[in-house]
């Protein structure tokens, strides 16, 4: 008998109905499973087969052929065990048609016929939702992450024999989705804040900027002159996700299966801060199965790279694309995948390999070519694509030791997204631009008109530091950031100086 049950994956991080088909027939003892299965799927028919035997059923010794469409899709992932079993079960009559029609299932079983959680349930859900199926059927604690999708019935069970029962309406299974739909982090619940940070002004300021209009920075300074703290603490001035965003970003992690047990929707952006000998796979995604890397978990949130230089080049050099375009395109032979990669990235590095170049307190010990050589492992066409440059001085004890506290992170962040919301509107017309940093060439000409004295004071730096036609326009874009956040309608001169100055590692120093 022949018999087709409804299940699911991810592609990228979109899910995809599969239909999975169970044929028992006369002949010699088998079972197989075809439709490009990975390892992890071919060894599913152990644990469906002892699954099925400990939870009161029998397997008969026919020949049993598994079939996962559509067949030219690569299946991976441990999900299709509980739909391959009751696909077996339905073709034995031992499972009701009913229910079978509008319920897509997935799940991993144990050998004793338990249920265990599986990865990329949201986006499952969101498709089970959009492809017009009533329930989801899915291990208990996967059941918090698909309630956040609304119009589909989440049917949560712990094993094998469960599920079968409420297929044949035998029992009815009513999840309180209210009650059971916990996000992750309010708000208010980030362990960092800008009142804990002493002095350093200059790059608070900075960190502003790029909170408001979404331009990337890099901070260089001495060892302990408190970069990796301003660069943890600028999230929490960052405007709150919208329920897109989170939607957006939870999928993600999902895929990713970072999503922790129990947790519905992250709200909190994304810190990211891998460690300098990742991979280019790590950082932009890929492998034979193609999974999102750094930038991607990031989509939304922050991608800190700290001690810039000591990232391979390789690695630095495949940044470049994700930063303009602002997503990640991997290519196989069988099938091209896009990731969401809209991340401000934050980076940090010393001014010279032992960390002390211009430090007041501590003697260089670099030679000139050590230095050259240490700064230009950062290309031209990478820093380029950097809005913010600053120096980092060394906090000075009178500081460390004020009983002062610094300003907190949520008055900051009024004035970030009070910037933000002049950007909106600016931009309400013009799809997939929501900030400053997102801005075209036309679009800078459009909002960014120069009176004579900044067009004036832009020429001169250019001519005397040798920038380069995108440095131009990250200026002007930067200007426009200060000047929403004065609320100042048009660009003034002093708002282009200021600008200037986030420019200080720009080619031609380390020439």
């Amino acid at each position: 008998m022949l018999s087709v049950i409804n299940s699911a994956t991810t592609l990228g991080i979109d899910g995809v109905i599969i239909k999975v088909e169970a044929d028992i027939s006369i002949g010699l003892q088998n079972f197989s499973i075809v439709g490009l299965p990975e390892a992890s799927v071919k060894e599913s028919k152990t644990r469906v087969q002892s699954a099925v035997k400990n939870s009161g059923f029998d397997i008969p010794p026919k020949k049993i052929t598994i079939n996962l469409a559509p067949a030219d899709l690569k299946k991976d992932g441990t999900k299709f065990d509980l739909p391959i079993a009751i696909a077996i079960l339905y073709a034995l009559q031992n499972v009701r048609e009913e229910r079978l029609g509008e319920t897509v299932i997935i799940g991993e079983l144990s050998l004793t016929g338990e249920l265990r959680t599986v990865k990329s349930v949201l986006p499952i859900a969101v498709e089970t939702r959009d492809r017009g199926f009533k329930y989801l059927l899915l291990p208990e604690k996967n059941a918090p992450e698909a309630s956040v999708v609304d119009n589909i019935s989440v049917i949560p069970v712990s094993n094998l024999a469960q599920a079968i029962s409420w297929l044949n309406k035998e029992t009815e299974i009513n999840y309180d989705r209210e009650n059971n739909c916990i996000i992750r982090d309010s708000e208010t619940e980030y362990p960092e804040d800008f009142r804990d940070v002493k002095g350093q002004e200059h790059a608070k300021r900075a960190l502003e900027i790029a909170a408001s209009g979404g331009h990337n920075i890099i901070m260089v300074g001495p060892p302990g002159s408190g970069k990796t703290m301003l660069a943890r603490r600028l999230r929490t001035i960052l405007p709150p996700m919208n329920f897109n965003e989170s939607l957006e970003t939870t999928k993600i992690y999902s895929v990713m299966g970072l999503l922790k047990t129990g947790i519905s929707l992250i709200r909190n952006r994304p810190f990211r801060s891998p460690h300098h000998t990742i991979s280019d796979v790590g950082l932009i995604g890929g492998g034979s199965i193609p999974k999102p890397g750094e930038v991607s978990v990031s989509h939304n949130g922050i991608l800190f790279l700290d001690e810039l230089p000591e990232f391979s080049k390789s690695v630095l050099e495949v940044l470049r694309q994700p930063m303009e375009d602002r997503e990640v395109t991997i290519s196989r032979a069988l099938l091209s995948i896009t990731y969401p990669a809209n991340f401000m990235l934050v980076a940090a590095m010393n001014p010279c390999p032992c960390g002390y170049l211009g430090d007041p307190n501590h003697k260089c010990l670099c030679s000139y070519p050590t230095i050259q050589k240490y700064r230009t492992r950062i290309s031209g066409p990478l820093l380029d694509r950097i809005d913010i440059h600053i120096d980092v001085p060394p906090v000075q004890y009178s500081e460390l030791s004020s009983q002062r506290e610094g300003e907190p992170s949520s008055r900051i962040r009024e004035r970030v997204i009070r910037a933000r919301q002049i950007q909106e509107e600016r931009f309400r017309k013009h799809s997939n631009i929501y900030c400053n940093s997102q801005m075209t060439t036309r679009l800078i000409r459009k909002y960014c008109p120069l009176n004579s004295e900044a067009q004036e004071l832009i020429r001169n730096a250019m001519e005397k530091l040798h920038m380069s036609a995108r440095a131009h326009d990250r200026i002007i874009k930067l200007a426009r950031t200060i000047a929403d956040i004065e609320e100042s309608e048009k660009i003034e001169a002093r708002h282009i100086a200021e600008a200037i100055q986030y420019r200080t590692l720009d080619r031609n120093q380390f020439n």
